[in-house]
């Protein structure tokens, strides 16, 4: 929305910077000024100053300054508008909204008024699970056998949802108010309408938004339970993507650090924060997106990531680094930090002290060289195929990186670990980020037009090159087609060859012919569609979700940039797998309820079974080394049919005579695709 500069200017003349910034910094009056200690950086001696004459702050030290809306900016991290708007609600102005439609302005208000009712909704509940925790020794045992304090529990509003179903209906008064479950604290089955509380039993970890205004819930069981964490549902005021766990009473901590760091659970922010390190925050129950990372980096120019050493571990990093790249500028700093796998934040603070773990980040790893490491994930380098992957798995990940000095550093290191010039490889990848955009799902699955080729002799040379290997036809995701016509025929018209029955056996000495045919085959029944090369993938992992990991990047966009229905259900795994880990079928299963896939990935779960004979039904299952070997195999010949594709759209390409490049394209396409061919071995992921 656009705000009139006028109603700006109006604002800013009704409020107070003093009042504003004091809310959140401590001045004290100093001459015409107000001096503090700055709340955008370290410092002991105050150089933090705040005009009232002129309605602006100013630090001497970093160099900050700015206006009211500049300091709700700049240390809540609002946006310009939601700055506007909390301005306007404390001087009781209304923010104009003569551009929306009244149809428009009515839903805004229906929607701000539902979020107020959902956040009271949330607040008086909260302020329930506090006074419970008071009274419930067990709670207070378990959070006292955690190392805290009732001071830190006070400090992040911790309480306790008792074990009864319905406890909150002793709090509000209409236990079927809408509010109660919009807001994720009654679950309502559709079946029969009964009602429950969705929390029972568990410690809860009140979440808020940057202006402190609770939005959801986190329940930690006690005891053996499960789900050990329960988080609310997304609602019209939480959304787990984008917002974190323990900003809201980090903020101050943050500026004072220097850095954030982030960590995988409510426990470990809390215990930080007791420990020293009140400048934790975490995600809530999933993985980092970049919209965590944009909402860190208003806050500070640092952010380490802290993650167990276990696989779990390195899968949460390896999405947090995706999520982190497009932030990556010159000035500033990110960090990943691998504990043992024995120990998370709290309990390595426990056992080896502060200074142990600020050491511990001080020598975490530089997003450059994590880089580096995910890139190189089964790449051997003392080989021309192992630095041809290291090539593919660090284009799109150095591609993610904004224009900057970082990012020609990190070329040129990935051109010597590659063996190739700098310019050349920025080349290399410039031509195949172009490839990838000209031939990207949606251009590959439009018609396209015979081509007509101007060079005769490069399509000649094409021509005889792409059919250089017919064993290996396209499978890229479907069947091969079926055809009862006689492909041998000559052209022509004139040949005698026999066509309404193709079933002859050559060399018969019975009958007048020396051909005669074969009898007709025993009916079995329909026929099973054959199950494709995308299909046998789909059920490796669906069968053994673990072998995901050992899949390199270009694998993970190959797959899921096949046609429908194979690619959604690839990029569905790709994504249940970094938030959940490995699951078993029929865990999948259950999961993928609902999704366009789902009957598909059946199917083919069931064709596992085809030929299964009478009494081995419960053999034992592939081993997971054979698995992953076969796997690869087709990964391999997957990617023979899709560079197969890519040249005969790089030929119709070329026959425009518009795109110059796309001779020399189809040549490195040919290229590759006879190198894998010639290849007798699939290579392994050992």
């Amino acid at each position: 929305m656009a705000i009139p500069q006028s109603f700006i200017q109006e604002l800013l003349s009704r409020v107070d910077v003093v009042d504003i910034v004091g809310k959140y910094v401590q001045l004290k009056k100093g001459g015409a000024n107000f001096m503090g200690l700055c709340p955008f950086h370290g410092e002991k001696s105050p150089s933090f100053s705040v005009s009232p004459t002129k309605q602006f702050f100013h630090c001497f030290g970093c160099g900050k300054n700015g206006n009211a809306i500049g300091f709700l900016m700049e240390h809540a991290g609002m946006t310009f508008i939601e700055a506007v708007k909390d301005l306007a609600q404390q001087t009781g102005m209304q923010v104009p909204e003569e551009q929306q439609s009244p149809e428009d302005r009515a839903r805004a208000a229906a929607a701000k008024a539902k979020q107020d009712s959902l956040s009271d909704v949330l607040e008086k509940a909260g302020e329930a699970y506090r006074d419970q925790l008071k009274i419930t020794p067990h709670a207070i045992d378990y959070l006292k056998g955690r190392g805290l304090s009732g001071q830190i529990a006070k400090r992040f509003g911790l309480g306790y949802a008792p074990e009864g179903w319905r406890s909150l209906a002793s709090i509000f008064p209409k236990y079927d108010d809408p509010l109660l479950a919009e807001s994720g604290l009654v679950i309502v089955n559709e079946e029969d309408d009964k009602r429950y509380d969705r929390f029972r039993d568990r410690i809860m970890f009140p979440i808020r938004n940057i202006k402190g205004e609770c939005i959801g819930f986190g329940g930690r069981v006690i005891g053996s339970g499960t789900p050990k964490y329960l988080n609310s549902p997304e609602t019209p005021v939480f959304h787990k993507g984008r917002e974190l766990y323990g900003l809201y009473e980090a903020r101050e901590a943050l500026h004072s650090a220097g850095y954030v760091l982030v960590t995988e659970g409510y426990m470990d922010v809390v215990a930080l924060a007791q420990l020293g390190f009140a400048n934790s925050v975490a995600t809530l129950g999933t993985a980092c997106t970049p919209d965590h990372v944009q909402k860190l980096f208003r806050f500070t120019d640092a952010v380490v990531f802290s993650f167990d050493g276990d696989g779990a571990g390195r899968r949460a990093a390896r999405k947090a680094l995706d999520g982190a790249l497009p932030y990556a500028t010159d000035v500033r700093s990110i960090k990943f930090l691998f504990l043992p796998a024995e120990h998370d934040p709290d309990s390595y603070v426990r056992e080896f002290g502060q200074e142990a773990f600020a050491d511990q980040i001080k020598q975490a790893m530089p997003l450059s060289r994590f880089l580096i490491e995910a890139a190189s994930v089964d790449c051997d380098l003392q080989t021309a195929e192992g630095r041809a992957r290291l090539s593919s798995q660090a284009r799109p990940l150095w591609q993610l990186l904004p224009e900057g000095a970082l990012k020609q550093q990190l070329l040129s290191e990935l051109a010597q670990l590659i063996q190739l010039e700098t310019a050349g490889l920025e080349k290399l990848w410039a031509q195949q980020a172009a490839s990838d955009q000209r031939f990207a799902p949606a251009a590959r699955n439009a018609a396209t037009p015979a081509p007509q080729a101007p060079n005769a002799a490069f399509s000649q040379a094409a021509s005889a090159g792409h059919d250089e290997y017919p064993q290996f036809e396209p499978h890229y995701g479907e069947p091969p087609a079926w055809s009862g016509a006689n492909t041998f025929a000559p052209s022509n018209g004139n040949s005698n060859w026999k066509n309404k029955n193709p079933n002859w056996t050559p060399g018969s000495k019975f009958g007048n012919s020396k051909y005669k045919r074969d009898p007709a085959p025993v009916y079995t029944g329909p026929r099973t569609v054959p199950a494709s090369r995308a299909d046998h993938a789909a059920r490796l992992l669906l069968s053994n979700m673990a072998l995901w990991e050992n899949l390199a990047s270009e694998d993970h966009a190959m797959l899921c940039a096949l046609p429908a229905p194979h690619g959604a259900l690839f990029a569905w795994l790709e994504s249940v797998f970094h938030e959940q880990g490995a699951l078993g079928w029929s865990t999948l299963q259950a999961e993928m309820q609902g999704q366009a896939f789902a009957a598909d990935a059946t199917r083919w779960m069931a064709q596992e079974n085809l030929g299964v004979t009478p009494g081995n039904e419960n053999a034992t299952p592939p081993d997971p080394q054979e698995a992953r070997q076969e796997l690869r195999r087709l990964l391999h010949l997957l990617m023979i049919d899709r560079l197969k594709q890519l040249e005969t759209e790089a030929l119709v390409q070329a026959s425009t005579g518009q795109d110059p490049e796309a001779q020399q394209r189809w040549r490195s396409l040919h290229e590759r695709r006879k190198a894998l061919m010639a290849s007798s071995v699939v290579p392994s992921d050992s």
